[in-house]
């Protein structure tokens, strides 16, 4: 392999001859070997948008010069359309709050120019990584707002299968509209519903999570660029700072705009903290859904049999024709990724002093695992779980005798006493709790078919007003 020598105030080193990266880069590479990934492809482009936006700045307040400008916004649209992305080298998680991916950007950036303006790589005679690519930024405010631009990006994705999933789920509700089965507490029956209206409350609780989080992203709109090192904007141009904004919100078509207070905001990191707690409720809803259907599946001689779920591989390597809820199984674990992911922000986004918060790189790593994971899980569990669920038809089996054992209807009727009794007796002489309720004539025999009747029962606003008998005129066996 080639190579050529650049230097820092550290010393030389052997950079590859080819590369647009440079030694700040490379040195960054060798110090954090943390995760063995590069940067992800949304943050590239986030560093790319930035960089673009403060080079078309800097250019109208006199900064730069057009060539210049030119030249690196041209670097950073190729950027943004997919190349170089190889040449950014440095693992996401690393020390320095993220100066080695600004200098990454900023010398793949400013070797790339210089090809375009006629110069060599490895130069920096005509673009300078941080004369003129870094010009009027830092560290400080370049990474968040890059980090925010790739987040918003990844989180809009995630909404998309989120939609796609509440109305896959209200469909299967549709679908299932009129099958009767027990609801439960405390994992034993209790009383009659629907299966169209467990799904509903299904629905009812992913659209609420999706609210949370299309709020949260509105905090990912508040950015520092601009603040440089610590939020005084020492080195920035003041109507830099207003023109690089405006052109973030033009290469992004998001409305972004300057934080009230930039020290705040260059400190702080608490919009990825809230961004990540609707991760982690969401992940917690996901969770239990995906407990609930996999007890629901549970087969005849251990379960409560009431859905079959789609099949999706063979499920033992030594039980031949078994099946298991693999689906169901992996968005509990991408749950409990994610959520062990928030501790992880949550940590890091309190451990931060002072003017500036180092841990910026675990932060952003985490926000977006938690996104791209939680995504690839929503939309597995629409496809291979949700849209191809079937109910099973021994759920009717389970209903056959559910008005001889229900008490629960009665209540208003018969007192909570008088109920528990007749309950109790049924199970001890093992006769229905109808039989005994006409044996006492407590209430007439139409009446208590109305009020037995498990459409009623699961949809009680449908009793008619006239059958709630007073307490006073029922017969209470003394």
């Amino acid at each position: 392999m080639r190579y050529r020598i650049e230097t820092d105030s550290l010393g030389a080193l052997q950079v590859p001859a080819e590369a647009y990266y440079g030694i700040q880069t490379l040195r960054g590479k060798n110090n954090f070997a943390i995760t063995k990934r590069g940067l992800s492809r949304q943050m590239i482009k986030g560093l790319a948008t930035v960089k673009k936006a403060a080079a078309n700045a800097n250019a109208d307040v006199g900064l730069l010069d057009a060539d210049r400008a030119r030249a690196i916004s041209l670097s950073c649209d190729e950027i943004l359309n997919g190349r170089l992305h190889g040449q950014f080298i440095t693992d996401l998680i690393q020390g320095g709050a993220g100066t080695s991916m600004n200098m990454n950007a900023n010398e793949v950036i400013a070797n790339r120019a210089n090809e375009m303006l006629g110069g060599e790589k490895g130069k920096y005679d005509i673009v300078h990584p941080l004369d003129h690519v870094n010009c009027g930024q830092s560290t400080n405010d370049v990474v968040p707002t890059a980090g925010k631009i790739a987040a918003y990006r990844q989180t809009k994705k995630l909404v998309v299968e989120m939609k796609k999933l509440i109305s896959s789920i209200e469909n299967k509700a549709s679908e299932f509209k009129g099958v009767y089965k027990m609801g439960r507490t405390h994992l034993q029956a209790a009383v009659p519903m629907t299966l169209e209206q467990e799904f509903k409350g299904y629905a009812s609780a992913f659209g609420r999570h999706l609210t949370r989080i299309e709020d949260a992203m509105k905090g990912l709109l508040e950015i520092n660029l601009g603040a440089t090192a610590i939020g005084t904007s020492l080195n920035a141009h003041p109507k830099y700072i207003k023109k690089v904004i405006q052109y973030i919100s033009k290469y992004t078509g998001e409305d972004y705009h300057l934080a009230k207070n930039l020290m705040d905001n260059t400190s702080n990191l608490d919009s990825f903290l809230w961004l990540s707690s609707a991760f982690k409720t969401l992940a917690t809803q996901l969770s239990k859904v995906a407990n609930d259907l996999r007890l629901m599946s549970g087969d005849q001689i251990d379960g409560f049999s009431e859905l079959i779920l789609p099949r999706v591989q063979p499920g033992s390597s030594a039980m031949p024709g078994k099946f298991n809820p693999v689906i169901l199984e992996v968005v509990n674990q991408v749950s409990f990724y994610v959520i062990g992911l928030d501790t992880t922000i949550t940590k890091a986004v309190e451990a931060g002093q002072f003017q500036l918060n180092v841990y910026t790189p675990v932060i952003l790593y985490s926000i977006f695992e938690q996104i791209n994971s939680l995504r690839r899980a929503v939309r597995s569990f629409r496809e291979k779980a949700i849209e191809g669920l079937e109910v099973n038809p021994l759920i009717s089996k389970q209903l056959e005798n559910v008005s001889d054992y229900n008490i629960t209807p009665l209540v208003p009727h018969l007192g909570y006493d008088t109920t528990t009794r007749i309950v109790l007796e049924a199970k001890e002489t093992n006769t229905s709790i109808k039989d005994i309720i006409l044996r006492e004539g407590l209430i007439p025999e139409a009446d208590l078919d109305t009020i037995l009747d498990i459409q009623n029962m699961a949809t009680p606003g449908i009793i008619k007003e006239e059958l709630i008998i007073e307490k006073s005129k029922t017969k209470v066996k003394k």
